[in-house]
């Protein structure tokens, strides 16, 4: 079960307007297409690892976990602060959590809940371990500032629980994890990898950022996350009506409100922040979480469903007892 959230934000605010002075633009193009009205930015000398940890304090204090109790530490990003070592390793000696195993994930998006479903095998097997799951991203600088269509979405943050064995039946119920690699071209970063390193001249200078075909992106996450929903609730024999909370992947508003109108849920069980961040990738889902719990959104036995759609592309879903 999760015992603790917490989650971090650089304190830079790049609205919509501001990006109207960058780019061939406006708020109203991009709030109609995609429910963004401003997102977060590091600032110079910020980086991922310094938000994982801030976001893991936060957690750590709710859950009233010391580092010397953590197990393991996973981060789902896909913009490490380097290839090596990890952001784990760094948020490890930071925490100074020197007993803690401590690895990243890359699952784009769904990166989060791919490590959560890690994290509760683990816990399955011994109830007293006490996991940490991060998903941590700077995606501002893999963002061609140039291109409207994708410079307009991404936003940076961290988010992170706690995890421990179920107590009196709360926890995650099941998680669900897909991918397909056949779709991968259809959002990439191919730059910076070995294939491409940065000092070499086989790719024009945007296919070192982030690059989307959105309709096709459009059409399969809808699809993809409703099917992941369904399959989570079919799972647990839960009907759509009976959740208290819906926490899915802050990619696109168009995407949450097809995912909403599918299950047939109200807009109030549907959580939204999209607006103020922007898509945070893998730290999408636990921001929304922290922020859900510190409004006193949940409350214990509520059922809760996370969603989650990405690059790759990868799918998941995660249904807890909360």
């Amino acid at each position: 079960m999760i015992i603790g959230t917490g989650s971090a934000l650089p304190s830079r605010v790049l609205t919509n307007r501001d990006l109207e002075e960058m780019v061939d633009t406006s708020d109203e193009w991009i709030t109609q297409r995609t429910g963004i009205k401003e997102r977060r930015i590091v600032g110079r000398g910020e980086s991922n690892s310094q938000l994982a940890v801030r976001a893991a304090r936060r957690a750590l204090e709710m859950a009233s976990v010391s580092p010397a109790e953590l197990d393991l530490i996973i981060v789902g990003t896909l913009t490490p602060d380097y290839l090596m070592p990890s952001v784990a390793v760094l948020v490890q000696k930071e925490l100074g959590a020197s007993r803690a195993g401590a690895f990243d994930l890359s699952a784009t998006c769904s990166g989060f809940i791919y490590g959560l479903s890690v994290a509760d095998q683990y816990v399955r097997v011994d109830p007293r371990r006490k996991i940490l799951v991060i998903g941590s991203e700077v995606l501002s600088n893999k963002v061609n500032w140039g291109d409207r269509t994708t410079c307009v979405l991404f936003g940076d943050g961290a988010g992170a629980v706690v995890v421990t064995g179920s107590r009196e039946g709360r926890g995650v119920l099941s998680t669900h994890l897909h991918a397909d690699g056949s779709l991968w071209h259809l959002l990439t970063l191919k730059g910076c990898g070995s294939l491409y390193p940065p000092c070499g001249e086989e790719l024009p200078r945007e296919e070192y950022f982030i690059r989307m075909q959105g309709r096709e992106v459009f059409k399969n996450a809808v699809r993809a996350m409703e099917t992941v929903a369904l399959e989570a609730l079919e799972k647990n024999e839960v009907a759509p009506e009976k959740l208290a909370l819906v926490i899915p992947h802050q990619a696109n508003r168009r995407i949450i409100e097809a995912l909403r109108e599918r299950l047939g849920l109200p807009p109030e069980k549907v959580f939204v922040n999209l607006h103020k961040y922007g898509n945070t990738s893998a730290a999408s889902i636990p921001i929304a979480l922290d922020e859900a719990v510190r409004q006193g959104r949940l409350s214990p036995g509520d059922l809760v469903l996370m969603v989650a759609f990405g690059g790759g592309f990868t799918w998941a879903s995660a249904l807890l007892r909360w």
